[in-house]
């Protein structure tokens, strides 16, 4: 064998060898441009985000039976009113922490905007309803919490992680995103620059 490793005495399998090697990198080769791919559509898929104008389209959010919200649907965001969109966990330690200032917001402005909070929570398997209901209650919770079972308004807000906050004006544009807590008036600043 050779220094290279390539040979053997008779010489011809370090051809074969080549030519495997060649192979092998063909074929990874079309897989990574196929996995490349995949990645380019998934990212130019149409997502509910996509009105053509900059605006978010409207997702329907189930709503729970809870203190300050009704079991229906709601779409959100709902165009000709500005909307707060508060994304959380029921294990989110700051989610929970943020219930006062999301109360004092929503006594503010809570008739004047369309205010929600919504877990993306897989709500039936890691989280039951009365779990999201139990926990809504025992942190104050006093206005409209919905779930995001299909995570359509998850991605059309980009609300992955919790707690995310995202106020949208009139024309359903978000105007304001911003994850980790946030304080009544870092929100009310936001909210008031839209109203």
């Amino acid at each position: 064998m050779s220094m290279d490793g390539d040979r053997d005495r008779d010489g011809d399998r370090g051809e074969d060898t080549r030519v495997d090697i060649s192979r092998r990198e063909v074929i990874a080769g079309a897989l990574g441009l196929t996995v490349l791919g995949a990645g380019a559509a998934y990212a130019a898929r149409p997502t509910a985000s996509e009105d053509g104008d900059g605006s978010v389209a409207p997702v329907e959010i189930e709503t729970l039976d809870a203190p300050g919200s009704e079991a229906g649907t709601v779409e959100v965001p709902r165009r000709g009113d500005v909307s707060v969109v508060e994304f959380f966990a029921t294990w989110c330690g700051v989610c929970a922490g943020m219930m006062d200032d999301l109360n004092e917001v929503n006594d503010e402005i809570g008739n004047d905007v369309q205010f929600i909070s919504v877990t993306n929570e897989p709500v039936g398997h890691t989280v039951t309803r009365d779990e999201v209901v139990d926990w809504w209650r025992d942190h104050g919770g006093n206005w409209t919490v919905g779930m995001d079972d299909d995570l359509m308004l998850t991605d059309a807000l980009d609300g992955t992680s919790v707690p995310t906050t995202v106020v949208l004006d009139e024309e359903n544009r978000v105007v304001y995103s911003g994850t980790g807590e946030k304080t009544a008036d870092e929100i009310l600043e936001q909210v008031e620059q839209v109203l």
